[in-house]
């Protein structure tokens, strides 16, 4: 009976290990995909690849990245893939774009787990709430929601998604600010 299980187990953990083997090269090529698709979302047209130069910035105790986005050689842009933990549901991803000036260009909801049809408004897909970051600049623009004493239209019924929403562009417009000066 020992050797029969341990046969069993031998097999199913082998059968296990190949298939993370097997899958490994195409998840990871599937998250780079959906990175490279957020940059171009966030920034300005670009003709470099943004993920061959990304730079890690430290903010908050979190390692951001930063992709810088150039046109002929002239930086157009800084996407930073940012999170904060403070959503309903957790843990929210965004890339926010931002152009050399700090002004921001666009966001990009990579990943939440907020709740549908209240808290998931923070996705372009489901509502304009994220248009209004597009344009401001996080030194005249307070990136907090009107409750908290910001400049920011929280999504009624979800201003805990929208506080967090504003935590991660807020965190990234510290990182671009601090790490962007060597693609200039």
């Amino acid at each position: 009976m020992v050797v029969a299980l341990l046969v069993i187990t031998f097999v199913a953990a082998a059968a296990l290990g190949a298939v993370y083997v097997f899958t490994e090269k195409p998840v990871e090529a599937a998250r780079l995909a959906k990175i490279n698709k957020a940059i171009a979302e966030v920034t300005p047209p670009f003709d470099n690849s943004p993920s061959d130069e990304v730079k890690e910035v430290p903010v908050d105790g979190r390692t951001l990245r930063l992709f810088p986005a150039k046109k002929d050689g002239i930086l157009v842009g800084i996407a930073v893939e940012t999170a904060s933990t403070k959503g309903f549901g957790g843990l929210i991803t965004l890339m926010v774009g931002f152009l050399p000036d700090g002004t921001i260009y666009n966001t990009a909801v990579i990943s939440h787990t907020e709740t549908p049809g209240l808290g998931d408004k923070i996705d372009k897909r489901k509502s304009h709430f994220s248009v209004q970051f597009e344009g401001k600049h996080p030194d005249s623009f307070k990136l907090a929601v009107r409750k908290d004493g910001g400049d920011v239209d929280a999504i009624t019924a979800s201003t805990i998604s929208s506080r967090a929403f504003c935590d991660a562009v807020e965190r990234a417009y510290r990182a671009a600010s601090s790490g962007s000066g060597q693609w200039q």
